[in-house]
C-alpha cells in the first residue's frame, strides 16, 4: 500500500466520518484511524442508541396511556432484553452502512490506534503514514469525579446505562443536562424509580429557565423525584446498592447511580499544522457541531457558532438556539409565547404539554425556545430563519400549513407588538 495520502484522519466519529466522506467525494485521497468502533461514540455509545431506546420509551407511554383516545391496552408490558436487541441492531445497521460507504468511497481504513508525530506524518502499528493535512478528532470521554470514580457497577457512566442487561428497580441520576434529562426518562418510562440532583438552581441549566421550569413541571407530573441547588457530597458503596449523600442532609438509597457531570476531550498532544475538531477541540460538544467543523475544514462551508441548536430528546422534546432571555437586558427584546395546547394538532395529538417561546431583537429573532412535540423539526424552521436574518414580517408573510405545529410560529408572531 502506498503510504501517502491527502487527509490522515483520525478518529471515526461525527466530525471524522464527515472529514473523511467530504474529502473522499471530491477525489482526495484518505486514510482514516479508528481504534474502536466505527461511528465513535455518537454512534455507538451515545445519541443513536440513546434515541433508540428513547422512541421504545415513548411508544410504551403512548400505549399505556391512550384509554383517554378510546384505545385499552390491558396488561401493557416490556421485554426489555428486546429492547436492548433492537438498539443493537440498530447501531449495528447504521455502522454497517457506515462502513460500506467508507469502502466505496475508497477510503483506507486502519482499526488500530494511531500516534501523530508530526503535522505530516502518523504512525500506527509500525508503520509510518504521510499525509499532506491531518485532522485528529479523537473525541471526549465521560467526566470522573475524584471519590466517585465510576466502578462499572454501582456508580455509572452513560455508556454503562447503555450496556444493562436487567433495569434496576432505582437509580439515582448525578447531573441534569441531556443526558441526565434523557436518562430520566428513559428509565422512569420502564418502571425504574428515578431520583435527579443537579448542582445548579434549575434542571437543564442550560436551557432558558422559563424551559428549565417547564421541565420540572413535567417531572413532577411524572413522578421523577429531582433536588436543584443540591450537590453530592459522597456516594457510599454497599454490597448491592448505593447510598448517596447529599448537601442538604438527604441520603438517597438506590440500586445504583448514573453520574451525568458531562463529558471532557480525550488527551491528546497539541501538534502545531495539525487541525483538531469534534469533542476534543474543547468547544461546543454535540455531534452536528462536529459535522459542521469537518465541512468547514474540508469543503470550506462556514457556519455561524452561534446559531447550533440544542435538543433533548423524549416526549416532550426540548429545542433551543440562540439567546436565552436571562442572558438579555431587560427592556432591550421582544417576548412571544404560547402554550403548545393552544394549537389544534396538539389536541388532535394529545401533546398538550409544552410551550413555544421567541425572542426578538430589532425586528429579528435573537432566540427560539420549545418544549412540543416535533421541537427538534420546529426548532429547524426558525434556525433558518435567523441564519438568513429575516425580519418578523417576513416571518409572518410565511404561510404555514393546518393543522401542524409549525404554524406555532406564527402564533407566536402573531403576539409581537
Amino acid at each position: 500500500m502506498d503510504n501517502v495520502f491527502d487527509y490522515g484522519i483520525i478518529g471515526s466519529g461525527p466530525a471524522g466520518y464527515t472529514a473523511a466522506l467530504t474529502a473522499a467525494s471530491v477525489g482526495k485521497k484518505v486514510i482514516l484511524f479508528e481504534k474502536d468502533l466505527i461511528g465513535g461514540v455518537c454512534l455507538n455509545r451515545g445519541c443513536i442508541p440513546t434515541k433508540t431506546m428513547l422512541h421504545s420509551a415513548e411508544i410504551f407511554n403512548e400505549i399505556c396511556n391512550s384509554s383517554d383516545m378510546g384505545i385499552y391496552a390491558d396488561n401493557c408490558r416490556i421485554d426489555f432484553a428486546e429492547i436492548a436487541e433492537r438498539k443493537r441492531a440498530v447501531v449495528d445497521k447504521l455502522r454497517n452502512g457506515l462502513e460500506r460507504s467508507f469502502k466505496n468511497s475508497g477510503i483506507v481504513v486502519i482499526n488500530t490506534e494511531a500516534k501523530i508525530i508530526d503535522k505530516n506524518t502518523i504512525a500506527a502499528d509500525g508503520q509510518d503514514y504521510k499525509c499532506q493535512e491531518i485532522i485528529a478528532a479523537v473525541g471526549s470521554s465521560p467526566r470522573v469525579i475524584k471519590g466517585m470514580e465510576y466502578d462499572h457497577k454501582l456508580i455509572l457512566s452513560s455508556d454503562d446505562v447503555l450496556n444493562f442487561d436487567k433495569l434496576p428497580k432505582s437509580i439515582v441520576i448525578v447531573g441534569s443536562g441531556a443526558i441526565g434529562i434523557e436518562f430520566s426518562r428513559i428509565l422512569k418510562s420502564f418502571g425504574v424509580k428515578v431520583t435527579v440532583i443537579e448542582i445548579a438552581e434549575n434542571l437543564l441549566p442550560l436551557a432558558d429557565v422559563e424551559v428549565s421550569k417547564r421541565v420540572e413541571r413535567l417531572f413532577k407530573s411524572q413522578e421523577i423525584e429531582f433536588y436543584t441547588g443540591i450537590s453530592v457530597e459522597k456516594i457510599e458503596k454497599l454490597e448491592n446498592s448505593v447510598e448517596v449523600y447529599i448537601s442538604n442532609g438527604k441520603i438517597i438509597e438506590a440500586d445504583c447511580t448514573l453520574l451525568a457531570v458531562g463529558r471532557v476531550p480525550n488527551e491528546v498532544e497539541k501538534i502545531e499544522g495539525v487541525t483538531y475538531i469534534g469533542d476534543v477541540a474543547g468547544s461546543v460538544q454535540l455531534a452536528h457541531f462536529a459535522s459542521k467543523q469537518a465541512l468547514e475544514k474540508v469543503a470550506g462551508i462556514p457556519f455561524d457558532k452561534n446559531l447550533v441548536p440544542s435538543v433533548v430528546y423524549g416526549s416532550p422534546e426540548i429545542a433551543w438556539v440562540g439567546k436565552r432571555e436571562q442572558d438579555l437586558e431587560f427592556g432591550t427584546y421582544q417576548k412571544a409565547m404560547i402554550p403548545i395546547s393552544a394549537l389544534a394538532k396538539s389536541q388532535c395529538d394529545n401533546a398538550l404539554d409544552g410551550m413555544m417561546k421567541i425572542l426578538v431583537q430589532e425586528n429579528k429573532v435573537v432566540g427560539a425556545h420549545i418544549v412540543s412535540r416535533e421541537a427538534s423539526s420546529l426548532l429547524q424552521q426558525l434556525v433558518i430563519a435567523m441564519q438568513a436574518e429575516l425580519t418578523v414580517e417576513r416571518l409572518k408573510a410565511v404561510c404555514f400549513a393546518h393543522p401542524t405545529y409549525s404554524e406555532g410560529i406564527l402564533e407566536c408572531l402573531m403576539r409581537l407588538k
